[in-house]
Formats: structure tokens, C-alpha cells, sequence
């Protein structure tokens, strides 16, 4: 990663710096710690959805305005029906348990990702909890279930090769400006930082787009032993990061 100035102290830069405005996590690891404590793989995940909840109210009382998780794939389908419904039963246990003080604490609660191949309940959940928190502003909390980057950009492109077809805009017309806003993650800006769990180094599919610029971190943890303190060691060294989009920097 790029590094301050050697004449720059690394604290007092971190300071100086904001912290990211939108932030990006691929929680992965909680069938690995369940294995390594002899726990079911359904396990993990349940307390996967504890570091969540402990990850939002971090976010929120650091400043972080936009928070984006990769909760459910859509290669996950791939995984054996058992945990997949446990997985759809953990989205449920979220929602119906969650949501009130979620609302009361001022998080905006969106999900991106296909509608398809879901069931009638949780997409009732899922307007349920959109509807009820659609006017909160101290945190967007952005669930990516069911969710492909490049299914997401494959949907921009119908939508502006539809519109091109009905004659609502010219192939001409088609900029990134165009394909960002027909993204399921429009209502966010771009991820300033991406953090992934679990010590994997891969995207695995997740905000290829609006992820193009992000800086990347990957941790050698599993994500339900994820907190605050993590939290802030990843804020401290993205605040120490040189971003120059390309350009030289200064």
C-alpha cells in the first residue's frame, strides 16, 4: 500500500485525514471459525450476523455515512439447500429482530441485489424493511444479498439497451455517468475502502464497478471475531493511504 511522506508522522496524518464516507465489507470466514471450534457451519453464521450488528453500530458512531455488506452471493446458490436456508433464516432473524431499534437508531436500510429466485416472505421482509427506514439519514446501511457484480452491470446494460431500443437516449448517450446510475448501488457513493475477512485476496465478485477505485484491505481474521477495534485499525491505516485516482499526487 501506498505509504505517507517519511517526514509526515503516520498518527498525525491519520488524524488529519477523514475517515471513509463509504464503507465495503466481504464478511467471510464464519464457516471456517464454527470448523475450528468443532461447531456446526450454521453457527458461524449466526454469530456472523453478531459482528454484523456490532459492525453497524461501529460504523455509525465513527462517522461512516454509507456501509455496504456482502451478505448472500448469487454463487452461493451453489452451496448445499442446508445452509442456504439457514442463511435465508439468518436474514428473517435480522430483520424481524433488528429492524425497530435499527430504525430508531437512524439507519436507512437498503438491499441490492436480484429479486429473483427469492421467496414471497423475504421479499415482503425486504420491502418492510426499505419502506419503514426510507427517510434515515445517520447511516445507509447497503445488505448485498443475492447479489453479482457483474449481474449488477449486466442489468445496467439491459436498462440502457432498452432505452436505446424504445428511442428514450442515443448508444452516444451511454457514459459511465449512465451506467452508474442504473446500478443497484446508485444511492451510494463509490466504496472508499473495501475490507474482506477471512485472509482470502479476491473480490469474489463484489462492486466491480463502483469498486474500481476502492482501496482494498484484507484481513487475517474470521469475520465473527470482527469488532470496533478492527474496525478502527482498518480506518487508521486507509487514513495513512496516498490516493491518487491515477493522477501523481502531490
Amino acid at each position: 500500500m501506498s505509504e505517507p511522506s517519511p517526514s509526515l508522522d503516520r498518527t498525525a496524518v491519520a488524524d488529519i485525514r477523514p475517515p471513509p464516507r463509504h464503507l465495503a465489507i466481504i464478511m467471510d470466514g464464519n464457516g471456517r471459525w464454527a470448523k475450528a471450534r468443532g461447531l456446526p457451519r450454521a453457527m458461524g453464521h449466526r454469530e456472523g450476523v453478531e459482528a454484523l450488528r456490532r459492525t453497524v453500530d461501529a460504523a455509525a458512531a465513527l462517522g461512516i455515512a454509507h456501509l455496504t455488506v456482502f451478505s448472500f452471493s448469487t454463487e452461493n446458490w451453489n452451496r448445499p439447500q442446508a445452509e442456504i436456508d439457514a442463511l435465508f433464516d439468518l436474514l428473517r432473524m435480522f430483520v424481524k429482530r433488528d429492524l425497530a431499534q435499527l430504525h430508531r437508531d437512524g439507519v436507512r436500510i437498503r438491499i441490492i441485489g436480484s429479486r429473483h429466485g427469492l421467496s414471497p416472505d423475504i421479499l415482503e421482509l425486504i420491502d418492510e424493511a426499505v419502506s419503514l427506514t426510507r427517510n434515515n439519514t445517520r447511516l445507509t446501511l447497503n445488505i448485498a444479498f443475492n447479489y453479482g457484480g457483474r449481474g449488477e452491470i449486466v442489468a445496467a446494460a439491459q436498462s440502457l439497451a432498452r432505452a436505446v431500443q424504445n428511442g428514450e437516449m442515443k448508444p452516444e448517450d451511454i457514459d459511465e455517468k449512465a451506467v452508474s446510475r442504473l446500478l443497484w448501488t446508485s444511492e451510494s457513493p463509490d466504496p472508499d475502502l473495501v475490507i474482506r475477512t477471512s485472509g482470502e485476496l479476491r473480490l469474489s465478485n463484489f462492486l466491480l464497478w463502483s469498486g474500481a477505485y476502492s482501496e482494498l484491505m484484507f484481513m487475517d481474521i474470521w469475520w465473527p471475531d470482527f469488532n470496533r477495534e478492527w474496525m478502527e485499525k482498518a480506518i487508521d491505516a486507509f487514513r495513512c493511504r496516498d490516493r491518487r485516482f491515477g493522477g501523481l499526487g502531490v
